[in-house]
């Protein structure tokens, strides 16, 4: 497979993280192969389209933009959790309706990541008897934990010691996915279980295909909260971002993604205070206030 297929979503807010991970991704990537760079757009400005679109390798890297509101098929309702989570966290469940039919693997990414190996590895992954490949999450593990589990497993009638996922980077098998109809599988979780889904998608995810993904190296998402004992396959910026002045977590990691960002327009950005992340919460739960009275807008 010499082109492969990943997807990303950001608003303008994360667009700076989107542009490193970009630089990330070419500077690992093996000789002859090439990436086609999905990104649903939760609003970005066309300036910033255009930034991103001059940071790139046109030789090595094809970026197509969707709109967020093109992404989710008719007749699916996004589920409004109380989260202050953006509603662009769920448009990693829609991905296997808008990439083509002819395309049966896709690598999804957050954005707040820094990719340090080649991935074009993991597409080498059989994924034959998996809807998905994904990473166990080391702060919560199983679903029993008692910070971020799945706090209703036993309702659920799920054991308790099921392993646990972390949905910020996903190989997905887009033909089993459909087949087995996960989006609306996983929606409906989210929605029958609104209090106990502390976090949303991974909430759900992780309830419908228990004990049913593949479990990929833990390189492959290393948390930035945790200083390595071997060099990570991919830096996974959970909590604080290296964007905010607040960053206070591995510092090689910050510097791997600056050094990354200097390639980029936006090459002279500097952290920002702790306010623009507050406004972004807020903003994020005005949206989701709006999308309860206006749910088909």
């Amino acid at each position: 497979m010499d082109k492969l297929t990943i997807v990303v979503s950001t608003d303008n807010h994360f667009i700076v993280l989107l542009a490193a991970l970009l630089k990330s991704l070419e500077g690992n990537l093996a000789k002859g192969k090439q990436l086609h760079i999905y990104i649903i757009s939760d609003n970005v400005t066309n300036r910033n389209k255009q930034r991103l679109q001059s940071s790139i390798s046109a030789a090595i890297t094809q970026l197509s933009w969707v709109e967020m509101n093109d992404v989710i098929p008719k007749g699916m309702q996004l589920p409004v959790d109380g989260s202050s989570y953006p509603l662009n966290i769920y448009m990693r469940l829609f991905i296997p309706y808008f990439v083509p039919s002819t395309i049966d693997k896709v690598l999804y990414l957050d954005v707040d990541m820094i990719v340090q190996n080649d991935v074009s590895i993991l597409f080498d992954t059989d994924l034959s008897n998996h809807v998905l490949a994904a990473v166990l999450d080391p702060r919560i593990i199983t679903f029993n934990n008692n910070w971020g589990g799945v706090f209703n497993y036993e309702a659920l009638g799920i054991a308790g010691d099921t392993r646990y996922f972390n949905t910020g980077i996903l190989l997905m098998n887009t033909a089993k996915w459909r087949a087995e109809n996960v989006t609306e599988r996983i929606i409906s979780c989210i929605e029958n279980n609104k209090k106990f889904a502390n976090y949303p998608d991974q909430y759900g995810l992780n309830v419908v295909l228990a004990n049913q993904w593949l479990e990929l190296d833990p390189r492959w998402n290393h948390f930035s909260t945790i200083d390595p004992t071997v060099k990570p396959y991919l830096i996974h910026f959970v909590e604080r971002k290296p964007i905010y002045q607040s960053y206070n977590y591995n510092a090689d990691f910050k510097n791997t993604f600056y050094a990354y960002l200097n390639q980029t327009a936006w090459k002279n950005f500097q952290p920002i205070g702790e306010s623009s992340r507050y406004i972004k919460k807020i903003n994020n739960l005005l949206e989701k206030f709006k999308k309860k009275l206006f749910p088909t807008r």
